[in-house]
Formats: C-alpha cells, structure tokens, sequence
C-alpha cells in the first residue's frame, strides 16, 4: 500500500542559492559531505534533466545502503522542483517503490525545504522511513551551512 511522509527544513539560504546547490548536488555532495557520500555518477542524461540517471555511492557506514540509483522523474526550474526515483539499490529491498520530491520556496531572508517520499513497504515488517528522512535533514541543514560559509 502507498504510503507518503513529509518533512520541512528551514534554511537561511536565499531560494535560488538553495536550489543552485541541489542542481548541483552530483558534483558538490561528494565534496561537501565525504562521510556521506562516496561519489555521484552521471549514468544517462545530464544528470539534472527529465530522465537522467545517478548512481549514488554511499560512503562506509552509511546505514542501509551502499548505493542507490536514481531517476529524476520530473523538473520545474521556475518552481524549484525535483522529483526522482530510486531504480536500483539496496533501498527496493525494503521498499518496492521509493520517490522523492523536493521543493524549495522563499521563506522570511532564506527558504523552507519541503521533501516528499512516497513509498511502498516491501512487507509490514518494513519500518517507515524515519532514517532516510533524518539523513535527509542532516543534509539539508548542512548545505545551508556550507553555504552559508562559502
């Protein structure tokens, strides 16, 4: 059964720095967050249209997962948005579908980040998403400072 979860981040970084950064993101992950990511590799596509595909390598540690390949499903520049999709990994062994959705709209001097996941369990034994989503903030949170820094 489908299942969604939500979840918001305030930032200081002004929108269009934000979104820049996560457009970004194959290049300056691996770069800003080592213990995290291991590196990003552009498989088809440019990496940030409709239909590129990312191979995500996650460094040692990382709870879950070692890699993760995804699909960007949708993109609205004017909007600040990405959908994407995990095609492969360690991921669709838990869930049998995985898509995320992030926008990024002005809030007071910064941004509020608004990430989407829809899911489906694999079994009800699945737990839901809960470290994917802390994962995801920790990321969120130190982009901004990183750019915030730089």
């Amino acid at each position: 059964m489908a299942a969604k979860s939500e979840v918001d981040v305030e930032v200081n970084s002004a929108p269009e720095k934000f979104w820049e950064a996560i457009r970004g993101s194959t290049d300056l992950f691996p770069k800003v967050f080592p213990e995290q990511y291991k590196s990003i590799d552009i498989l088809e596509g440019d990496g940030k249209s409709v239909g590129s595909v990312r191979l995500v390598n996650y460094a040692l540690g990382t709870p879950l997962v070692t890699f993760a390949k995804e699909k960007v499903e949708a993109v609205e520049e004017e909007n600040k948005l990405v959908s994407y999709s995990v095609i492969d990994g360690e991921i669709l062994n838990l869930y049998k579908n995985f898509k995320a959705t992030l926008s990024i709209t002005p809030k007071g001097e910064g941004s509020l980040i608004k990430w989407t996941l829809q899911y489906d369990k694999a079994s009800n034994e699945v737990p839901e998403p809960e470290a994917i989503k802390e994962a995801a903030v920790k990321t969120f949170n130190g982009l901004d400072a990183y750019l915030q820094s730089n």
